[in-house]
């Protein structure tokens, strides 16, 4: 099987459609519905079907596209490995994280990474934490730090660290910068995301800690953006609780305020992701060790 037929599946995959592919490897359109045509006549199935507004997988397309992920990801393993045999050198790594852990103490690791390895280069990009992990299987990215553990068998993951979730609401708010208790709570709205199916999500801690609370009827608006939430907040359209590295530049501005509320206190587990069979060169296991220690000195788990 061609490896540049596998590519073009799988850019007509994460982009949804043949014209976006085209433009990203440079091929007219016919030139790629010729490749898709060739490996479906291989495997004898379709793996892709037109919809509108573009495409979409098949089964069988859901069904070969870890497989096509993999096999492409190996490739540039291999020749980071033969790369590492014949420069000697420590080399890259590539690193994609959540943006909101840019704002805790993982970015010291990062920076003391940084002055200990001058002649390693350290690429930093974010993503949410499913497209962390995507990235992380697709081989675009060496590592992936992100929100709650990935289980998948591919993913070689450890926890090295954790993310308070604070209770924040708008300055004005009556509860505001105190400590209460959960019937001071039993009124209010709140604002969270949704409850994503099948895996762990912030919108599955914020029901479960009400549920520990005895706050399991409470109202919650449902919101799939945290800025979002905050501006709503702000706005006095309810209270949230939200990681505490998003919102320090709005509790130091004055724009929200926290509820110290010990009954839903919780923390979300950081995890650092890699492939399981992927290569790491030294300049990774170098990063990976410092993030253990951090984490055994810390004592966060």
């Amino acid at each position: 099987m061609d490896i540049e037929v596998v590519r073009t599946f799988l850019s007509i995959a994460q982009l949804g459609g043949f014209t976006r592919a085209a433009g990203q490897l440079h091929r007219s359109q016919p030139a790629i519905s010729h490749r898709i045509g060739l490996i479906e006549q291989e495997l004898g199935a379709s793996l892709l079907e037109r919809v509108r507004g573009g495409v979409r997988l098949t089964e069988a397309g859901r069904a070969f596209l870890p497989f096509a992920e993999a096999a492409l990801a190996a490739i540039k393993d291999g020749r980071e490995a033969v790369r590492s045999t014949v420069i000697k050198e420590a080399g890259e790594v590539s690193l994609a994280l959540v943006g909101t852990l840019a704002d805790t103490q993982i970015v010291h690791v990062l920076r003391k990474f940084s002055r200990r390895s001058k002649s390693s280069a350290l690429d930093i990009r974010t993503a949410s934490s499913q497209e962390v992990s995507a990235l992380v299987r697709r081989g675009e990215v060496t590592l992936g730090l992100r929100y709650f553990a990935d289980t998948r068998p591919e993913i070689a993951m450890r926890i090295v660290g954790g993310e308070n979730m604070l209770v924040v609401c708008a300055p004005d708010h009556r509860l505001a910068n105190k400590r209460v208790g959960k019937t001071a709570l039993e009124n209010e709205r709140w604002i969270g995301f949704p409850a994503t199916r099948g895996r762990e999500s912030f919108g599955h801690v914020l029901v479960r800690r009400l549920a520990v609370a005895g706050l399991e009827d409470a109202k919650i608006t449902l919101i799939d953006s945290l800025t979002a939430q905050k501006r709503l907040v702000e706005a006095g359209f309810g209270i949230a609780m939200v990681p505490e590295s998003s919102v320090g530049d709005e509790l130091r501005l004055g724009y929200l305020a926290r509820i110290n509320a010990p009954a839903i206190r919780t923390s979300i587990p950081i995890a650092l992701i890699h492939r399981r069979k992927g290569h790491l060169n030294t300049t990774a296991r170098t990063l990976i060790d410092l993030l253990d220690r951090r984490t055994r000195f810390s004592g966060k788990k």
